[in-house]
């Protein structure tokens, strides 16, 4: 849906005692010079809610808006105050003016009515009405205007002001009015388009869910795990692929000294894709009192590459550090490649650690008869159960009593479910808030082979079918037709269409954002999507959608950005059971370009004061490093109508026109010229396009890599790409622009596109909406000049 827009320049002017009549008609010509688009907004900045408990006042706004019970009495009081002005006639004539205008601070678009989006710019003063509402208004309550204005500044400061305007309708309305007749008071409440979903998570017309990101921590070398101590402290945890581990408290900032630094005995590199490292840590359910930590990490043993499942103690002196010293190995497995390590560990709900392991690397699990992930006398490719509880005098872990397989000849006793593949992220479900519903149902990503991904719902006992089955299909068929398979399906596979690694997430059971509790939040980490699963609890069945960053103003709130780094690489819920997820723009263990976001619905939030928290005291030792957001907010033009075809396209800034030209010095082009076609006019960020026999044409995104946008960026004189926007996020082509390049494929180092592995010049499978974006690094290289 598009909306209209709705939105006046502030009028804080009026606000200054040296306001003259002489600059009236200056003032009114201003009311109608800025635009922009609406969307549900409160005046405190933030989205409307639900309130608690019923509206006394302003009842219409009692189901959703921007009031709660306080705010209305507040407004309440205010309207009787005004109406001690009046006899009886008085207030039954004025009385259901003066309460709706009052009432426009409940108002789901109240920001809208009062022009404050912008946290940074003043608000009007009274809502905006609609002119036909304003005439009626002035007709029978005019000398009104000064008793709503008084408690705003001085006394005779209004009356000079409203002497000037009561008299005069056009004057009088022009100070009121909101000349979009849609979106003013009271025709915003009739708008059935604009009301329809209100509350609802948008969507794009594609079905698209429209949510918004705000950054949490930046700078870190491919964070792959982030959890909490659930203590009380709201501190999280969060750890690097290459071996720390840092305490974030719940301010943002940072304490200078690593909870845990393993750098020395963990086994990676530099190089993107190593799937080795620092992989995981879990806390003791009772970290409070039990006081360890668990950890999985690669280790090189006498040349032998390892999976290493390790216990930790805290240490005595500071409680945001382990003890270094008391590491005890719990268990080791031999990996026979380097890939598919697995990596996760949690804590169920029933106080057994959880342990998942890949199959042991290779393709397609060629280890024996059936492969790892078949054979349950090897731990490679299983979920493993153990107990690590009261082993301090003792063996490391004991086995449940309830272990499936604990009685099955030649079995590992330690295995839970089998036939995983590699699994990579899962996550326990704390159920419903208030039902209860789900609790303890663990999810996890199975990263699938050569053609699906999927996730699937974890089962004692349960078989997965890897590798036999990759997703809902066979891969080896002679296994998959073996009758005493008895595989658990996934409750969702995608195709590689969509992506090629799973990075599995959490159901989302916070405060903050009731429109989505109970949906499943995931994500790829090839292709950059953010995805989605609703249950019906109905039929059992999972339904998909995909995640966009909401467009235009819909993300404009304080903090919250609309973009994202494309490697995705874990989620993460803090102890409130808000949802994040960490990402990195350059995959190798070594980068500083992982980012923390946090998940934010902006169509909705929860009454103000329900989800606060008071975070119990942390004892630091250290420094305190503080937060400062690096990623910068990416502000989307809006579409405009070409009514010449009839459909939507970008704005091309002057300059950028497209055709044939020179640059600098006159000298033309070249073959397999680049340029960046920007909606904003910004040098070093916008659409890809590609000069090819004399024409300017776009790139699809389908394998368009950072390595592909560091070979664009190079070409125009930046040092490297920052991040690579697919799905026409920054500028889709028209329908006059051809499609030039598709299954783009660069090892970094070419010296454009076209030397790169790619699809013939002009032959595609794509349209423009997947047209390709580059952010390049601001800072120019001195080495490299253009064409």
């Amino acid at each position: 849906m598009i909306l209209k827009s709705c939105t006046l320049v502030p009028l804080h002017i009026l606000q200054h005692a040296s306001l003259h009549r002489a600059l009236l008609p200056s003032l009114l010509l201003l009311l109608h010079a800025w635009w922009g688009s609406c969307h549900p907004q409160c005046l405190d900045y933030k989205p409307p809610f639900g309130p608690r408990q019923p509206l006394a006042f302003c009842k219409e706004y009692s189901k959703f808006g921007c009031c709660d019970l306080k705010k209305d009495g507040e407004i309440s009081v205010k309207f009787d105050t005004i109406m001690e002005n009046f006899d009886y006639s008085g207030y039954i004539t004025c009385g259901k003016y003066i309460r709706s205008i009052l009432c426009q601070e409940c108002s789901p678009y109240a920001a809208h009515l009062y022009d404050a989006e912008d946290a940074n710019t003043p608000m009007r003063i009274l809502p905006g009405l609609c002119g036909d509402y304003c005439s009626e208004y002035w007709q029978h309550c005019r000398y009104t205007l000064s008793l709503l204005l008084e408690d705003l500044g001085s006394p005779p400061q209004f009356a000079n002001l409203t002497a000037g305007i009561e008299e005069d309708r056009r004057k009088f309305c022009d100070f009121l009015e909101l000349k979009d007749k849609q979106y003013c008071y009271p025709n915003v409440l009739s708008n059935e388009e604009l009301n329809a979903n209100l509350g609802v998570v948008s969507e794009d017309p594609t079905g698209c869910l429209e949510l918004c990101l705000e950054e949490v921590a930046n700078g870190l070398r491919n964070p792959v795990a982030m959890i909490h101590a659930d203590d009380g402290t709201h501190r999280f945890f969060v750890a690097e692929q290459v071996g720390y581990v840092w305490v974030y408290l719940a301010n943002g900032s940072r304490i200078d000294r690593p909870f845990l630094n393993l750098t020395r005995a963990v086994l990676t590199s530099p190089w993107s894709g190593d799937e080795r490292g620092f992989l995981c840590i879990a806390l003791h359910p009772r970290f409070s009192t039990v006081k360890k930590a668990y950890v999985y990490y690669s280790v090189s043993v006498k040349k032998e590459e390892r999976i290493r499942i390790s216990e930790f103690t805290l240490s005595t002196y500071d409680e945001n550090q382990l003890d270094h010293s008391s590491e005890r190995t719990i268990l080791e497995v031999v990996e026979p490649a380097s890939n598919h390590n697995g990596g996760q560990l949690l804590f169920g709900h029933d106080g057994y650690l959880y342990i998942f392991i890949g199959d042991g690397g290779r393709a397609g699990d060629p280890f024996g008869k059936f492969g790892n992930s078949q054979n349950k006398s090897a731990l490679l490719g299983k979920v493993l159960r153990i107990d690590v509880d009261n082993n301090d005098d003792g063996a490391p872990y004991s086995i449940p009593s309830d272990n499936p397989f604990l009685r099955e000849n030649e079995a590992r006793p330690e295995v839970y479910a089998y036939g995983v593949r590699n699994m990579w992220r899962c996550s326990i479900d704390r159920g419903d808030p208030i039902t209860g519903q789900g609790r303890g149902r663990m999810f996890c990503g199975d990263v699938g082979q050569n053609k699906y991904e999927e996730v699937d719902l974890i089962v004692k006992g349960g078989n997965y079918g890897w590798r036999a089955k990759e997703g809902f299909s066979c891969y080896d068929r002679k296994l998959c037709q073996n009758s005493s398979l008895d595989d658990i399906l996934p409750i969702f596979a995608y195709a590689h269409k969509l992506g090629k690694s799973v990075t599995g997430g959490y159901i989302y059971r916070g405060c903050q954002m009731p429109n989505l509790n109970g949906l499943y939040i995931f994500g790829d980490f090839m292709s950059g999507r953010l995805m989605s699963l609703k249950e019906n609890v109905t039929t059992g069945e999972w339904q998909y959608s995909e995640i966009c960053m909401g467009r235009d103003r819909t993300c404009r709130f304080p903090k919250l950005i609309n973009s994202y780094y494309k490697y995705i690489i874990s989620f993460a819920e803090d102890e409130s059971g808000e949802l994040y997820f960490l990402a990195t723009g350059v995959p190798s263990a070594t980068a500083r370009a992982g980012i923390i976001y946090k998940i934010v619905d902006p169509s909705r939030r929860a009454p103000p004061g329900k989800c606060s928290v008071k975070p119990s005291p942390v004892k630091i030792k250290g420094k305190l490093i503080h937060f400062h957001p690096k990623e910068e907010k990416l502000w989307l033009v809006e579409k405009q109508e070409n009514t010449r075809e009839g459909n939507k396209i970008f704005k091309i800034p002057r300059g950028q026109d497209r055709g044939p030209f020179k640059r600098r010095g006159g000298r033309r082009l070249k073959l397999g010229s680049v340029r960046l076609v920007s909606p904003n006019g910004l040098s070093d960020r916008g659409r890809v396009e590609i000069f090819i026999l004399g024409q300017w044409g776009t790139v699809c995104d389908d394998l368009f890599t950072i390595k592909a946008g560091t070979v664009v960026c190079r070409q125009l004189g930046f040092t490297r790409a920052l991040v690579v926007r697919k799905r026409a996020v920054l500028g889709k082509a028209d329908s006059n622009v051809r499609i030039l390049l598709d299954d783009v494929e660069c090892e970094g180092g070419e010296k454009s596109l076209l030397e790169c592995k790619r699809a013939r010049i002009g032959k595609h499978n794509c349209s423009h909406s997947e047209d390709v974006g580059v952010i390049c690094d601001v800072s120019f290289s001195p080495d490299i000049f253009f064409l």
